[in-house]
């Protein structure tokens, strides 16, 4: 397959990089790591008269630590992040998430805002991000919103950006004392496999023995967007960890998920298996939570 025609630009930063989308008027797809872009260009999933290149803007790079906060910039690649030392410490089921994230050839390349902005059902960063309350930073020649990623996605492959904004970071708040979170993935193989469903949980205690206080549980796969559930997180808060809790949570998660048939994998299956992953998720939220108290 053969890529087509455009018109290839190569900002020298992020400010004439917004310029650019602001002239193409949508006619404008910013180019990371390419894993997405470069191969939906060949399929004809869309095409586009201009490619704006961001692989050399040092300041979408590096993962910083500031005022409780962490920034990860958006050009941060996965593989990167699945060996950051803060990432691993602080964030554990973000790092989970992405060193999960396809072989090692598609981390290397692959960067966080791409992953996130492809907006695919079933992409193994944002339902990490969105059980830890990360924002992102949208940027455009005239100013900048910073809004949570759990608000970006309106559908499979679309989100809220408008065509002249461009994602600059991700930031993550500082985890609640004795807090934890977990990533859990199924695919029809052991690597290299979309998700057939994969789930995010975070929990934050009361005290290193106290009950739970906090709690999201994020569903992917099973919706046209990463999903919350509500019901999950009802039954959790309040309430002291045990196996029976975790099940009663597990139960109520695969309650709020709206998987479809298709050719991988029956809804069925799926929602079963939301009940799984999403009792293993919990599981290893709790022991990140009580490691790190």
């Amino acid at each position: 397959m053969l890529l087509p025609r455009f018109d290839y630009h190569e900002p020298g930063s992020v400010a004439e990089a917004c310029e650019l989308l602001s002239q193409f008027k949508g006619k404008g797809k910013v180019l990371a790591g390419g894993t997405d872009l470069l191969v939906n260009l060949k399929k004809k999933v869309f095409t586009t008269a201009n490619v704006i290149s961001v692989g050399k803007l040092t300041d979408l790079k590096g993962v910083e630590k500031k005022d409780g906060r962490v920034r990860i910039g958006a050009r941060e690649n996965v593989a990167d992040l699945a060996e950051n030392a803060l990432v691993k410490q602080t964030f554990a089921a973000l790092a989970s998430g992405a060193g999960w994230l396809g072989s090692p050839l598609v981390r290397n390349l692959a960067t966080i805002a791409g992953n996130v902005v492809s907006a695919r059902p079933a992409a193994d960063l944002p339902p990490s991000l969105i059980a830890y309350g990360a924002e992102a930073m949208l940027q455009k020649t005239g100013g900048e919103r910073t809004v949570p990623v759990e608000s970006l996605f309106t559908g499979p492959g679309a989100t809220i950006l408008a065509p002249d904004e461009l994602l600059t970071a991700l930031i993550l708040p500082a985890p609640l004392p004795n807090s934890g979170a977990g990533y859990q993935k199924l695919g029809v193989r052991e690597a290299l496999e979309i998700s057939l469903v994969n789930v995010a949980a975070f929990i934050a205690l009361d005290g290193p023995d106290g009950p739970i206080k906090a709690a999201r549980v994020v569903l992917g796969s099973v919706g046209p967007t990463p999903i919350r559930a509500p019901s999950a997180e009802n039954a959790l808060i309040g309430e002291k960890p045990s196996e029976a809790l975790f099940e009663k949570a597990a139960n109520a998660a695969s309650g709020d998920s709206r998987p479809i048939d298709d050719f991988r994998g029956s809804a069925a299956y799926r929602r079963a298996m939301v009940g799984v992953l999403t009792k293993r998720a919990l599981d290893a939220a709790l022991e990140d939570a009580r490691a790190r108290s």
